[in-house]
């Protein structure tokens, strides 16, 4: 708790907790922007530790491995390590900045998730797929927040569709209807790959939302066979992935959705153990505080500046 009410005057989520199991739970916000270089090089290299663990041969060399600081100032991390401090799992968001039809809109992309082989089926993806997630659209008043997902994995092609609103695609929805996704997902593809390590010789099919010969930008060694994709338990989208996606060329579907409070709903019913509720709701009702909080303390403390104004 001391690490949480620390925390209260940041601008950023910077949480620390423990989790079912004993796993230490460490969320924080734009670490590039703030956390000093010593802890910076501890997280990327916690991250690295979890990759080396999940990869067969080859590194990552986009993005959060990268060792560039600079990577991390709009990146949100959600880090799992075991008692002992080991890092076993973790999941790197970004921040994208688009222009959504001449407006500003901030969209989410739901980035590289790895967990440790050992620490599969032990019941953390409710942590690493949505937690974080909730908590930014508590911080951002409850007001809609778009994401996005690039992957040619079955498992996390059905987790974003049945825990996001209004994805497409998916095996359901194949034909799009809201020609707003559309011009986010070109505005992604024109200014953000370098995200999800997609390199330029990739093309976007804008019917199907398939990003053909997508592993050549520094995600080369995430590039799988359907074979060796994990599975989703319902067969839906597994045939979905294996119908749109051609597996020996490398490509990925790119799906656009929504987190709102229908997703909130969904999340507490179907993703987070009932032992666990009371904790989300107390992280829920802190990052709450935190933002009626923040700007009155941001207003009467004199030393710093508030844009042109200053408190009396």
């Amino acid at each position: 708790m001391k690490h949480w009410v620390k925390s209260l005057r940041q601008d950023h989520l910077d949480l620390t907790f423990r989790a079912s199991g004993g796993l230490q739970v460490e969320i924080v916000e734009r670490p590039g922007l703030w956390m000093s270089d010593q802890r910076l090089d501890r997280l990327t290299q916690a991250l690295r530790d979890v990759a080396s663990t999940t990869l067969d041969a080859g590194s990552l060399t986009y993005g959060v491995f990268s060792g560039d600081p600079a990577r991390l100032k709009n990146t949100i991390v959600t880090l799992l390590r075991r008692r002992d401090g080991h890092p076993v799992a973790f999941n790197a968001l970004a921040l994208m900045d688009v222009d959504h039809g001449g407006a500003p809109e901030r969209v989410l992309h739901l980035g590289l998730v790895m967990v440790d082989p050992g620490e599969r089926s032990k019941g953390i993806a409710w942590i690493l797929y949505g937690l974080t997630c909730i908590l930014l659209l508590l911080r951002a008043g409850f007001r809609p927040l778009y994401i996005s997902n690039v992957t040619q994995v079955p498992a996390v092609v059905g987790m974003v569709a049945e825990t996001f609103s209004e994805v497409h695609p998916t095996p359901e929805a194949t034909q799009l209807t809201d020609f707003r996704k559309l011009l986010l997902a070109r505005e992604i593809m024109a200014n953000h790959r370098y995200v999800f390590g997609v390199g330029d010789d990739a093309t976007f099919n804008e019917t199907s939302f398939v990003i053909e010969n997508a592993y050549t930008g520094g995600s080369d060694d995430l590039k799988k066979s359907f074979d060796d994709a994990p599975k989703h338990r319902d067969a839906t989208y597994n045939e979905f992935c294996a119908r749109v996606l051609d597996y020996d060329r490398g490509d990925d579907v790119l799906q656009i959705g929504k987190i709102d409070l229908a997703t909130i709903r969904s999340y507490l019913l179907r993703s987070v153990p009932k032992g666990s509720v009371a904790q989300v709701a107390a992280l829920g009702l802190f990052v709450l505080v935190q933002r009626a909080v923040l700007p009155i303390l941001h207003w009467f403390d004199t030393t710093k500046q508030s844009g042109p104004l200053r408190p009396a």
